[in-house]
């Protein structure tokens, strides 16, 4: 650029000169006319320009009558002409009627030449572009896209997207990426990595991997554990769980139906003790590790999980991991970066109890001979729950071994906010052929990127923010790599990643579509399925059925691979899928967690429409994720808190009222609502005056949207309590998380504190109260924007 203009300059003065030479040849051919019959008269220029170009300066010396008569009277050579020339010169002009004519028109001549010579100096800027074609005018307003503006008219955005995703382009990317075997870690996994990161390059995209060394549970060197009832023959299942304790115990046999909270709490109203026992569960409603984590809460040995034989083959093995919580537990709050040694801990989530997967077979041949009491009447087929005679011996010699795992990533990066990302993920790997579990989510992943690739460089759309594709493994053992990255970049993350969409399991169905997501989100998914539409209706109209919230929405649980992104990270996240039915708690798809999952049995569970219903699943996860880097500001609707907040702190209020009049020696008077009421209320204006604020503001200033959006990406990750250990207590959202911190926590110690349980603490109770209250409050600050804006009140 400086070269640039030092050129652009030279040759404007370049031109000037040439102009100023044009014009002293004019004036000297005026001159020698005017004094064309004095031959012995002459008349000199000596011009100087300033270098500033204001003004020009003009010397001028006459000499002719004056010489010659001075050298007729022979007095010019003794002369001083400092002295005697210029009076001498004044008296003759002023005799001569032809020097006054003289020296009249000479000074008009020389005011001429001043003038054109200052105005061609003056004027040098805009005479400079027509002395060169070489020379760029700066000065003319060149039009560029300054991103403040929407670059492409939406409709137009969701009709690029709809012509680039069909169904028919699935069945190649199926056959592609299915595989007989993937586990995490193995050679087909990374082949499988080495594909997607082929498909990355291939769409222009910036990729790169994400290496990890993870310690992951495997069967035992035997093949399987062991399982022995009544000094039977062992029953040797192929299924096994992951971070299981290791040993061998022998205990009496309990049936415990899903082994919920409240399964165990009626067994124990039936006064049975379930110290020790070895519990038969089904699997279904609640994840693996909650049933394990349930059952070592009441003091059971082991737990035997058995697929429920409506859904399942007799003979079917199960497959899953029991670590309550995500990621390597051995690595607890850590990054598993390249053999990083840390001290030797664990995750608080591992089990202390034995697990083990048995099929319905054997489960069957167990709970038929089980003596004891009867089963509650709405607890199924099985008759009696078992009594002390009824040992069980379990086994379980998994092996811990370490493995190297990848993750793959690709970019579009953001033509104004680039560093401001939404990132959409799906795991690669699986225990068989994962076709449900995997293969469809991971095509899903990348015939995403591929359409979106094709739309920026084809297309002219040019996205505000970037958007992240994420191909991970090990989900199979609880998000291990998905988790891995987000402890890795937590910092980084938690400011910049506005969104995660999960690709995982998005077709088990076809009769009914579920979502799990963070309030945030719910504004969004609400619009995006009235646009999208399956066979020719708005998804909403097929499953909504105007009750977006009851027929569609439900929670996010513990197994959800979008759970660590909200819980630990605090991003906003949403996960999604087509389902085999539209109730409130759609049954699972049968072969999931085993190796029956296959494409034969997805196309008997959509009635073969599993490539339509992957480009419906593509199409909304593409329409959520386009909207929120489209607009200026973020899609995502800081409101939705409000009536959560609010609902959460009166079940509170009720419960301490209860508490004080019942007890009120664990818990007196003094104890006051006052402040949490404060903060529920900072919260709902600050969440009142950003909505004010948006709609007042200028959409297109960019530093303007920015600020915005930041305020608004501060909400889901000021609601992770900062006073607990990420290490300790992971999942540290004191809406959606677990622990002590958690407004589930202080409702469930009140019910502790009015039924004086041991277990409750009245002066911990007060902590945790405290350290709710000023999350909140933080919250609400940090939404509230400049600390000049902050509600102080509290």
């Amino acid at each position: 650029m400086f070269v640039l203009i030092s050129r652009e300059k030279s040759v404007v003065l370049s031109c000037v000169e040439d102009k100023i030479e044009a014009a002293m040849d004019q004036a000297r051919s005026k001159i020698s006319k005017i004094f064309n019959g004095e031959p012995h008269s002459y008349t000199r220029f000596n011009l100087t320009q300033n270098m500033e170009g204001d003004n020009s300066q003009v010397e001028m010396k006459l000499s002719s009558d004056i010489d010659e008569e001075a050298g007729e009277n022979g007095v010019g050579d003794n002369r001083s002409h400092n002295s005697n020339r210029k009076p001498y010169l004044a008296q003759k002009l002023g005799r001569t009627p032809k020097n006054l004519c003289f020296m009249a028109a000479a000074t008009l001549l020389i005011f001429i030449i001043g003038y054109l010579i200052g105005y061609l100096v003056h004027r040098k800027k805009d005479l400079a572009p027509t002395c060169a074609a070489s020379v760029v005018r700066f000065d003319e307003a060149v039009a560029h896209e300054t991103g403040a503006a929407s670059l492409m008219d939406w409709d137009n955005v969701k009709k690029l997207l709809a012509q680039k995703v069909t169904a028919a382009k699935f069945e190649p990317v199926f056959r592609e990426f299915s595989s007989s075997n993937h586990r995490a870690g193995s050679p087909d996994d990374d082949a499988l990595a080495n594909k997607v990161m082929k498909k990355f390059k291939e769409y222009g995209m910036k990729s790169w991997t994400d290496e990890h060394f993870v310690k992951v549970q495997d069967p035992p060197a035997s093949g399987s554990n062991r399982v022995v009832f009544k000094n039977g023959s062992a029953m040797r299942p192929e299924g096994f769980l992951s971070y299981s304790a290791t040993g061998e115990v022998t205990g009496a046999a309990l049936y415990a139906h899903y082994g919920e909270e409240n399964d165990l709490a009626l067994l124990q109203d039936k006064s049975i003790n379930l110290t020790g026992r070895v519990m038969l569960v089904r699997a279904g409603r609640i994840s693996l590790a909650e049933k394990v984590a349930n059952a070592a809460k009441m003091g059971a040995s082991a737990v035997l999980i058995y697929p429920d034989t409506t859904y399942y083959s007799d003979t079917t093995p199960l497959f899953g991991h029991v670590h309550m919580g995500s990621g390597d537990p051995y690595t607890p709050g850590f990054p598993s970066f390249n053999h990083t040694q840390f001290p030797p801990i664990q995750s608080s989530g591992l089990p202390k109890i034995l697990a083990q997967t048995i099929t319905a077979s054997m489960a069957m041949s167990i709970l038929r001979q089980l003596g004891g009491q009867d089963v509650p009447a709405l607890w199924g087929d099985v008759k009696k729950l078992g009594e002390e005679s009824d040992l069980i011996t379990v086994d379980v010699k998994n092996i811990l071994t370490e493995k190297k795992i990848n993750n793959v990533f690709g970019v579009i990066k953001g033509f104004v906010d680039a560093d401001r990302y939404v990132v959409i993920g799906a795991q690669r790997d699986a225990w068989g052929p994962g076709f449900a579990a995997s293969t469809v989510g991971t095509s899903v992943l990348v015939e995403l990127a591929r359409s979106i690739s094709e739309m920026v460089k084809n297309d002219g759309f040019k996205p505000r923010r970037s958007i992240v594709f994420a191909s991970w493994s090990a989900g199979e053992y609880g998000s291990v790599g998905a988790t891995e990255w987000l402890e890795g970049y937590v910092s980084s993350l938690s400011m910049k990643a506005f969104s995660y969409i999960n690709l995982d399991t998005v077709v088990t169905g076809q009769q009914g579509f579920k979502v799990a997501a963070s309030p945030l989100m719910h504004s969004l998914i609400e619009s995006t399925l009235s646009e999208v539409k399956y066979q020719n209706k708005a998804l909403s109209s097929q499953f909504a059925k105007g009750n977006f919230e009851t027929n569609v929405l439900v929670p996010m649980t513990l197994d959800n691979a979008a759970y660590p992104f909200l819980a630990f990270s605090g991003i906003p996240s949403v996960s999604f899928g087509f389902t085999s039915d539209n109730s409130a708690n759609p049954q699972v798809y049968k072969f999931l967690g085993t190796k029956l999952d296959t494409r034969e049995k997805l196309n008997m569970a959509t009635g073969n429409q599993v490539s339509q219903l992957a480009e419906i699943a593509t199409r909304f996860a593409g329409h959520m994720a386009l909207r929120l880097v489209h607009d200026h500001l973020l899609r995502l609707d800081v409101m939705k808190y409000n009536k959560i907040i609010r609902t959460r702190v009166a079940q509170i209020n009720v419960k301490v009222i209860s508490v004080q009049k019942m007890q009120p020696r664990l818990l007196p008077k003094d104890l006051t609502m006052q402040w949490l009421f404060s903060a529920s209320g900072s919260y709902s204006r600050a969440s009142r005056n950003l909505a004010s604020d948006i709609q007042n503001s200028d959409l297109e200033d960019i530093e303007m949207c920015r600020i915005i959006n930041d305020r608004i990406m501060a909400v889901e990750r000021n609601l992770l309590s900062p006073f607990v250990s990420p290490r300790e207590n992971p999942f540290r959202h004191i809406l959606v998380g677990s622990g002590s911190h958690s407004l589930k926590a202080l409702s469930d110690h009140l019910e502790a504190l009015k039924t004086a349980n041991p277990e409750a603490d009245a002066n911990l109770f007060r902590n945790q109260f405290a350290l709710a209250t000023w999350t909140i409050q933080g919250c609400a600050n940090s939404l509230a924007g400049d600390v000049w804006s902050l509600d102080n009140e509290i």
